[in-house]
């Protein structure tokens, strides 16, 4: 294989492969072995048909799953070998597959280097989960409001009874039941957003404005799909794709920060993210633990 590594900016590398004859020829030999298996040719029997019979049939097939095979592993060899680390998918071109021999160039933005020290004892402060008699009182009032009738309602047993209740008692308490899970829920998340405060401040990186467009452009299009199949029309669509990359801009900027800041915390610290494990799920339960508390 030869490699040749081309500095296009400071955060974008091209990577121009170039693969021999002979590494190609092992790859089209078990592509036609394989095709060998499946393919139905008029006068022969599967595993049965000859090469110069596929290669009559299928060579255009055949190249184009050699091409499959060799290109993502050629590019995993070049990138260890050249001790590059890629901030996302390569940006594969120009290939090219004449006499035998492939080549092809792959263009990747570079991880950026993350300096962060402060990210253990990151102090944080969690509010009371208690529910007071004024709360709840608040919420029955929004309950004879809601009802949609004219006059209001009147929260007594019989209010409690057609909500499934004995009677208000065992409604109060279930409702306050109810309001301290969500502001236990409420809770969780100011705290991640403490922790969120304090990587930021004390990260240092600078992530390839490419990187961050290719982000925004996966976010506004999915946006965009969601509120399609709601039966948004294509006029109003038009609009909403403006305000979206106006308004997610900043987001997917934090987003994508963020993200490479909890995958350094998982290298330095050695945190092991299994398949179907979130990483940033596991590097927060990680700084939870090691977070300064303080109850508010």
């Amino acid at each position: 294989m030869k490699l040749v590594v081309k500095k296009l900016d400071a955060s974008k590398r091209e990577l121009k492969f170039e693969v021999p004859k002979e590494r190609v020829t092992v790859t089209l030999n078990e592509v036609y072995k394989d095709l060998g298996k499946v393919a139905k040719i008029k006068g022969f029997r599967p595993g049965k048909v000859p090469r110069h019979v596929l290669e009559a049939e299928h060579s255009d097939l055949a190249k184009e799953e050699t091409l499959k095979k060799i290109i993502p592993l050629i590019y995993q060899e070049g990138i260890q070998q050249e001790n590059i680390s890629p901030l996302d998918y390569p940006d594969i071109k120009d290939v090219e597959f004449k006499d035998g021999i492939i080549k092809f160039s792959a263009q990747v933005d570079l991880k950026p280097e993350v300096k962060i020290n402060s990210y253990k004892g990151i102090k944080v402060k969690r509010k009371g989960s208690e529910v007071t008699d004024e709360e709840i009182n608040k919420t029955l009032d929004y309950f004879k409001t809601s009802q949609g009738a004219d006059k209001e309602v009147v929260i007594d047993d019989e209010f409690a009874k057609g909500l499934g209740f004995p009677n208000l008692e065992a409604f109060k308490k279930s409702l306050s039941r109810q309001m301290e899970i969500d502001k236990d829920r409420q809770n969780r998340m100011d705290l991640e957003n403490q922790i969120v405060d304090g990587l930021l401040k004390a990260a240092k990186l600078s992530v390839p404005q490419s990187f961050v467009n290719k982000q925004l452009e996966q976010r506004v299009m999915e946006m965009l799909e969601r509120m399609k199949n709601q039966g948004l029309a294509e006029e109003e669509l038009k609009k909403k794709e403006v305000e979206l990359r106006k308004d997610l801009q900043k987001v997917v900027e934090k987003d994508v920060n963020l993200y490479l800041i909890f995958d350094k915390i998982r290298e330095l610290e050695n945190i092991t993210v299994k398949e179907g494990e979130n990483l940033p799920t596991k590097v927060m339960e990680f700084l939870m633990k090691e977070a300064s508390w303080e109850e508010k």
